[in-house]
């Protein structure tokens, strides 16, 4: 192959035309020591480009010393997953050994079930207990001589019926009232102290000693209350009831240490871990950025916990004063031991410094009665008011926990 190149003649005007030997004529495209292979004649823009276009793994450099090194082809082999529905038609094809792993579902659907049965047993657990109370509850309130909502009487013995929850529903709620007021802003300023003000070294023991209380059992606060805090809350029971005791419901009537005012400090003490513990993990929730926020803004600390912390933990901190209010209403031993009965026939006082009788306290204190079925029946009623007042607390709880979420 020969290339044509004009050449300036002697004069500037005449030119002549000489015949050039091409450097590619020479050269083997089709292969040689190159494994690239070019079939057909070359394009004269390939050969006026240079070997490097015709063989890209030839450098452009070329000189006696040079080696160039053969750049591998590596053969990517594609292999054929064989489904279930090709394992009959033989190996004959690519792929053909390859098989796809079992998904197995049984541990999925076992869990589910053990799952979703517990779930429908606790119902029924509940449902079970609810119907128990009311199928024995239900003949002594039939038989029942007084009003079973709005009399104070208890009178079982004998064949003659005559029993009413009015005084026992007044001290259960009032001693728990009572408690969820002490309760409640004490447990709020803790759980904001262990989360915003000291530093974690000293919370975590602090919030441990606080959660160990809900360890000690409710017959040590019962003996504790009436033996070492009652008499201590005794001249402060006075002192309140001489300055307000025109108010009926400071109006001092028994010993100052067994009223419902001890109790429902006692029970204070006792719903305290749990309030806290929950206000806590609410608080612990805040999102970091607001409470930032409102301190490159300049708030102060307070600012910070009134515009940031409270308003995003209210929904918890209720729905946990919710759960310490039953806490509160079913406690029986510490109760029991507490609080003094006052006398039949007594007339009845709303005041927080009398005696009185709580729906478990009376249950536990005369449980050795129930020697027949009218009895027993009039103690379950008892019973089942309390059943569905606890139960009505804690639903209202959760309707306030899942507002909140929302």
């Amino acid at each position: 192959m020969t290339d044509t190149t004009r050449k300036p003649g002697p004069d500037d005007g005449t030119s002549s035309v000489s015949t050039v030997a091409d450097p590619l004529a020479s050269a083997d495209v089709r292969g040689g020591e190159h494994d690239h292979e070019v079939d057909g004649p070359v394009p004269r823009e390939l050969l006026e480009a240079g070997p490097a276009a015709v063989d890209p793994t030839v450098s452009p450099v070329h000189d006696e010393t040079a080696n160039h090194t053969r750049v591998p082809v590596v053969a990517h082999q594609v292999r054929t997953l064989q489904t279930p529905a090709d394992e009959g038609r033989g190996a004959d094809r690519p792929g053909a050994g390859v098989k796809l792993a079992t998904i197995s579902r049984t541990g999925d659907l076992v869990f589910g079930g053990v799952t979703k049965g517990t779930a429908v047993l606790l119902v029924l657990l509940v449902a079970f207990v609810g119907i128990f109370l009311l199928a024995l509850a239900l003949p002594s309130i039939l038989a029942d001589q007084e009003n079973f909502l709005t009399s104070r009487n208890w009178q079982v013995s004998g064949g003659d019926l005559r029993f009413g929850i009015l005084g026992l529903l007044w001290t259960t709620v009032l001693s728990s009232v009572v408690a969820l007021v002490i309760a409640v802003p004490v447990a709020v300023g803790v759980a904001l102290s262990l989360t915003q003000y000291l530093p974690k070294r000293v919370a975590g023991p602090v919030g441990f000693l606080v959660e160990l209380l809900a360890a000690v059992p409710s017959i040590i606060f019962g003996l504790w209350g009436l033996i070492v805090f009652g008499p201590f809350l005794g001249p402060i029971g006075a002192w309140i009831g001489e300055h307000l005791g025109f108010i009926p419901l400071f109006d001092p009537v028994s010993d100052p240490k067994s009223t419902v005012f001890v109790a429902g400090i006692v029970l204070a003490i006792m719903i305290l871990p749990i309030i806290t513990a929950i206000s806590r993990n609410v608080f612990e929730q805040t999102p970091r950025d607001q409470i930032e926020a409102a301190l490159a803004l300049g708030a102060t600390r307070w600012e910070v916990i009134r515009t940031s912390v409270l308003p995003y933990g209210r929904s918890g901190v209720i729905s946990a004063s919710m759960l310490g209010l039953g806490r509160a209403l079913g406690e029986t031993i510490a109760v029991l031991i507490i609080l003094s009965q006052p006398a039949p026939g007594s007339p009845f006082t709303p005041s927080i410094f009398a005696g009185g009788e709580t729906f478990a306290s009376k249950i536990a204190n005369n449980a050795s009665e129930f020697d027949s079925p009218s009895k027993t029946g009039a103690y379950i009623a008892a019973g089942l008011v309390l059943f569905v007042v606890t139960f009505l607390v804690n639903a209202a709880a959760r309707v306030v926990a899942d507002r909140g979420v929302k």
